[in-house]
């Protein structure tokens, strides 16, 4: 075979990966009682940094991207009583397709009075990809959720925009079988809403958090944070029954990511009574 036609048959390959996890309290602690993976979806061994027993896991998918054709599914449960901090150590990156589609889909089920912290990396839609990302939670009444979603639109360091391609984001939150809230980022590489006014102010990097809690008190202390917001960012937060929205349009995912975890810190506080404690790969 010569060396073209094995380049064209690498880049036909397509990646199927599935991750599914398990949480359970034993002992005062929260262990991964059940994993089972194929493909390129694995996790580090959990850590510990709590006192309490709470469980950090990273997840890692070692190609470092997704092209067009992939599918990646990550299921999580959560039992009850449980608590799980989930983080990745390194975005993730969507490159472009010359015709697929590359999904990922993540389902996280959490059962009453368990505890799930969503924290993965940003995702970077490269220019040409065609990328859906889809997250869904379903919440039992009394469980605890708060989890955000981070995307770099192009590679702005390389002065790279999204002049083409195609991104279809879900973020949606169920509380015993009924929708909390449901949004939909559906953006085309030539869609007029990339630079509006009314849409994303050409800004590159967009985010989006959810807290759910019922207390009313909690949005003036994390509405307080806006204050810091210039004509570099926007940040945004409402309240709408028992969730709490935050929005970020920003230059820069640091900045994203440093806006979410200011209003982490105040929920852990405010809502489950637990210090924040940042996972370690955070800090490296």
């Amino acid at each position: 075979m010569s060396k073209a036609n094995l380049k064209e048959k690498e880049s036909n390959i397509e990646w199927r990966a599935q991750l599914d996890l398990e949480f359970s309290k034993s002992n005062n602690k929260t262990i991964l009682s059940h994993r089972k993976h194929f493909g390129p979806l694995h996790v580090q061994k959990p850590f510990y940094p709590e006192l309490n027993g709470n469980c950090h896991l990273y997840i890692l998918h070692p190609p470092g991207g997704v092209v067009g054709g992939d599918h990646l599914n990550i299921y999580v449960d959560v039992k009850s009583n449980a608590h799980a901090l989930i983080t990745t150590p390194a975005a993730g990156k969507f490159y472009r397709s010359a015709g697929p589609m590359a999904k990922q889909e993540q389902v996280a089920t959490v059962a009453s009075k368990g505890t799930l912290e969503w924290f993965p990396s940003e995702n970077i839609i490269f220019s040409g990809a065609r990328a859906s990302i889809k997250t869904k939670i379903e919440l039992s009444s009394d469980s605890n959720f708060v989890g955000w979603e981070i995307s770099c639109l192009g590679r702005p360091a390389s002065n790279e925009n999204f002049s083409k391609g195609e991104l279809d984001q879900r973020f949606e939150i169920w509380r015993e079988g009924r929708p909390l809230q449901i949004e939909r980022l559906w953006l085309k590489g030539e869609d007029l809403s990339l630079d509006a006014k009314w849409g994303l102010h050409g800004f590159p990097v967009i985010g989006n958090m959810v807290c759910i809690t019922d207390n009313k008190g909690l949005l003036d202390s994390i509405r307080n944070l806006t204050n810091a917001s210039t004509e570099q960012d926007l940040f945004s937060v409402t309240q709408v029954d028992d969730i709490i929205l935050c929005y970020f349009l920003g230059n820069s995912v640091e900045k994203a990511r440093k806006y979410f975890i200011d209003v982490w810190k105040i929920f852990r506080w405010e809502v489950i009574q637990l210090e924040a404690v940042e996972p370690r790969i955070w800090k490296t």
